[in-house]
């Protein structure tokens, strides 16, 4: 069980360095939520499955899981409602963004 935590640990610490270089590297507020709502939430996830791994008590355990599957179930909601937000206050894109359209007449 030790060698899954330390897995899990590693795996969820990667991915919230990864989740912090992009929001340091990326130029606008939409390409900078995008890192934040992907690899943030799945990389402190992992963290708490670790923990709950390493935790000797079931009820630390479940509180580890259920937290884990608050994040990836709000994340995604919570990173739309900033965004929207941003659009409507005018927040526009950096202009290496490239916008594509959806066209239905194809």
């Amino acid at each position: 069980m030790i060698y899954l935590a330390a897995a899990l640990l590693l795996a969820g610490s990667l991915l919230t360095a990864i989740a912090a270089l992009g929001i340091l590297r990326f130029p606008d507020v939409y390409t900078r939520l995008h890192a934040a709502s992907k690899a943030g939430p799945l990389g402190a996830g992992l963290i708490l499955l670790a923990v709950a791994c390493m935790a000797g008590d079931w009820a630390i355990a479940v509180r580890c899981v259920l937290g884990f599957v608050f994040l990836i179930l709000t994340s995604p909601v919570s990173a739309h409602l900033l965004a929207r937000a941003a659009l409507r206050t005018g927040t526009s894109p950096d202009p290496r963004t490239s916008i594509q359209e959806y066209d239905s007449n194809h």
